[in-house]
């Protein structure tokens, strides 16, 4: 009888290989979960990587400008792009790639204000939301109309009487943005309840006798969590651009502070014979901006947790 051959070799006689219990707990990690769909977001990673561009440019500010951006050389005014100023020069003779490297700087400054403001002021925004979606009645309605209230008065012009009223000043401009981003807070937190109030697990935990405070600390808050802080995230463009207004109107960053709205504001006088005075600060203030919307669009997919 003829023997059937077998394979005496260790990889055929191995079994398949498994990843280990600890990888496989790493794997399904939220953050890495996260991660994952990040990377699959190029829209996302573009604008990341351009936030992340801005703050190693802010960082890294003294030593990737080639000029003192304060320094003034009337000789070389209104020079276009140039090998030797690649952004060209203003009105004073000063380096506009030099003084968008630093205006990096306050631009960030601006944004991390805000964040650390609106970790005080959004939570309250939230409270107010969550509040009243869920009681409803006359407790929603003070408290939406208090919130109409607030919400009718626009950023700038809340800004503009911040710095009527103290001084003009970048710290006064920031500190009056941050405190008008609770009501689109409130009104986000407000329609996510009203749609989960009535939910099934919802029912199920009132039943089993939980209190309305328990309710809405434990299960409805931390669902409307992830909506609020996309929502900070993409309003964070809107803070660039309303402090870039008010140096413009020339309320914000004082000179000679290279600030990107300052630096259009003086540029205007000579923007049909020298377009990099304006174009160049505009395209910086264009291209943050929409790399916050883009990373906030991204976290809305990836902190949805109803994915």
């Amino acid at each position: 009888m003829a023997s059937i051959p077998t394979s005496s070799s260790p990889a055929a006689a191995a079994p398949a290989a498994r990843p280990s219990p600890r990888w496989a707990r790493l794997r399904a990690h939220p953050v890495v979960q996260a991660l994952r769909k990040l990377r699959r977001n190029p829209l996302t990673l573009a604008g990341l990587a351009v936030v992340a561009g801005l703050i190693l440019v802010a960082v890294f500010a003294p030593w990737l400008a080639p000029y003192d951006p304060g320094a003034q050389d009337l000789l070389r005014a209104l020079q276009p792009p140039s090998a030797v100023h690649w952004f060209g020069t203003d009105e004073y003779g000063r380096d506009v790639f030099s003084r968008i490297v630093h205006g990096s700087r306050i631009t960030l400054y601006i944004v991390s204000l805000v964040a650390l403001v609106a970790l005080v002021v959004g939570p309250i925004g939230l409270a107010i939301g969550v509040v009243a979606g869920y009681f409803g009645g006359w407790v929603e309605t003070v408290f939406m109309r208090v919130t109409d209230i607030f919400i009718s008065f626009p950023s700038l012009v809340l800004a503009l009487a911040f710095v009527a009223a103290l001084g003009p000043g970048l710290e006064h401009a920031v500190i009056a943005i941050a405190l008008t981003s609770w009501p689109p807070i409130a009104r986000l937190a407000r329609a996510e309840t009203l749609s989960l109030r009535h939910a099934d697990f919802i029912e199920a935990v009132r039943l089993q006798g939980a209190s309305p405070l328990r309710i809405l600390v434990r299960h409805i808050t931390p669902l409307c969590l992830s909506s609020v802080v996309v929502r900070l995230t993409m309003n964070m463009a809107g803070v660039i651009l309303t402090a870039a207004g008010l140096g413009f109107l020339g309320l914000g960053a004082q000179p000679p502070l290279p600030e990107w709205g300052a630096m259009i504001s003086t540029g205007r006088n000579y923007m049909l014979e020298c377009w990099w005075l304006v174009a160049v600060p505009g395209a910086a203030i264009l291209l943050v901006s929409l790399a916050f919307n883009l990373v906030g669009d991204g976290l809305r997919d990836v902190l949805d947790p109803r994915a």
